[in-house]
């Protein structure tokens, strides 16, 4: 393996030489053409004939060197087994057993759950079955193993791609952080090469996945002809709250098991058989306030317990991060016409009459499809009230919701998957998805699709039940 890798390093190395000295060596000629003409003193078609011929080279070596478009070439979603599943009234029954919690604090808890829009087949890892829940370094990494291991390795079986020909992997994962790192977890599973650029994204909450699909644009700009690979997962073993702060309680009723492996490429001949075209992001955040960067805090509560409060103002603040980050994406997308529109109801609104609403952007008019936060039915129907969508548009987000729970960063795959399982997705239909976590910020994708995706309803984590959605 030791030897491939090296070999394919000298390779790389000596073609980017052999590029370079085409590109002196043609320099060179025009220089020394030049310069005879000069001496010469030929005609000034001459001169012109070798101007023409360097626009020419610098056209084509940029055309040549410009990065090409990301390509989602496909993704893999978790299907956890069924012995994690955990009905409503199975969890609700596992928490009147914990004798830390008094009656107003499971109550508490079931209301959040009743609220929640889950439904009764959503999954926890195994230390979150037991009574009380196990929260070592050993359950969170055997969750790990249990994971990322079987969602790459399907994604590498469906595209066909081997461990070796990733580039960068970048995993993401909130709450833990173990040493060696996850990603190096992931590289000495699968044996990977000795040069693949590996990361991990800790703390980013729920637009994690989305911050890494931008993330790996950006370096893939600098390394061509490379594939990238995205893991996606929350870990819950060690982010159980044993304690009784309502705040903190919270998360324990709401997140649930999940994890998406994604492989984007910016090699030109997987343009054939890759889903989709990245037309944009665009990443906004605002801990710059404090009432934001206070308003999913990890703490300690009274006791000493660790867990994360979340504040009462948490909808509005996560208002305010999406209108900033829809704003800018709207210049990028929206026709003149809304931008003008939009612009002429804040004037009116500013200096002629306050009651007067600001005009929302109609992005149907360009966006087919939405993967929104899969945070709560509250936030969900609240994102799409003010971005003006109907039942159609946020249906993939409260299904989700209803069948998987929330997985965090890895939902708006869930989400994608269920839209294409649906067989909605036409060639050249735009899809945004939307993150938004902790910090607190917000993460725009839009692709556009460049193939018909059909046969989606037989596989994937829909193949059960996708039938029997709506509901």
């Amino acid at each position: 393996m030791a030897k491939i890798n090296n070999n394919r390093i000298l390779v790389n190395h000596i073609f980017s030489i052999y590029t370079e000295t085409i590109n002196l060596s043609i320099l060179a000629l025009l220089f020394s053409l030049e310069s005879v003409f000069i001496l010469q003193k030929w005609g000034p078609i001459y001169h012109t004939l070798t101007a023409l011929s360097f626009l020419i080279f610098t056209i084509a070596k940029h055309h040549l060197s410009n990065p090409s478009p990301l390509y989602l070439v496909d993704f893999s979603c978790l299907k956890p087994p069924n012995h994690c599943r955990v009905p409503l009234s199975t969890y609700i029954e596992h928490v009147k057993m914990l004798d830390f919690l008094d009656e107003e604090s499971v109550s508490f808890m079931a209301k959040v759950l009743k609220h929640s829009g889950h439904g009764e087949q959503t999954y926890l890892p195994p230390a979150i079955h037991f009574i009380p829940p196990k929260s070592s370094h050993h359950e969170a990494t055997q969750e790990v193993h249990m994971a990322l291991f079987p969602v790459l390795e399907d994604l590498l079986s469906k595209t066909k791609t081997c461990a070796e020909e990733i580039d960068v992997l970048i995993v993401n994962c909130s709450g833990f952080c173990p040493s060696p790192s996850l990603s190096s977890i992931v590289v000495s599973r699968f044996g990977m090469r000795e040069d693949v650029k590996s990361f991990t994204i800790s703390g980013m909450g729920c637009s994690a996945s989305a911050l890494a699909i931008d993330m790996a644009g950006g370096i893939l700009k600098t390394h061509g002809n490379s594939n990238a690979v995205i893991l996606s997962t929350e870990i819950l073993s060690t982010g159980w709250y044993p304690g009784r702060d309502s705040a903190m309680l919270v998360l324990n009723c709401v997140f649930r098991m999940g994890a998406a492996a994604i492989l984007v490429s910016n090699k030109r001949e997987v343009r054939k058989r890759a889903k989709y075209r990245l037309v944009c992001s665009v990443r906004t955040q605002r801990a710059f306030d404090d009432k934001g960067y206070y308003s999913a805090f990890r703490d300690e509560d009274s006791d000493g317990f660790t867990g994360v409060c979340l504040k009462r103002d948490l909808l509005q603040v996560a208002g305010e991060t999406l209108r900033s980050n829809i704003a800018i994406l709207g210049r990028k997308l929206l026709p003149y016409t809304e931008m003008i529109m939009y612009a002429i109801s804040i004037m009116k609104k500013k200096y002629f009459d306050k009651s007067t609403e600001i005009y929302v952007p109609n992005f149907k008019s360009v966006v087919q499809h939405f993967c929104l936060p899969a945070s709560g039915k509250p936030l969900i129907r609240e994102i799409g009230k003010g971005l003006k969508l109907g039942e159609r548009e946020i249906e993939a987000a409260l299904m989700t919701l209803h069948r998987f729970g929330n997985q965090s960063s890895s939902s708006l795959w869930y989400e994608l998957c269920y839209i294409e399982a649906k067989e909605r997705v036409n060639k050249g239909d735009r899809v945004w998805q939307l993150g938004m976590g902790s910090g607190p910020k917000c993460n725009s994708l839009v692709w556009e699709c460049i193939r018909p995706i059909v046969g989606e309803a037989q596989i994937g984590v829909w193949a059960d039940c996708i039938d029997s959605y709506p509901r």
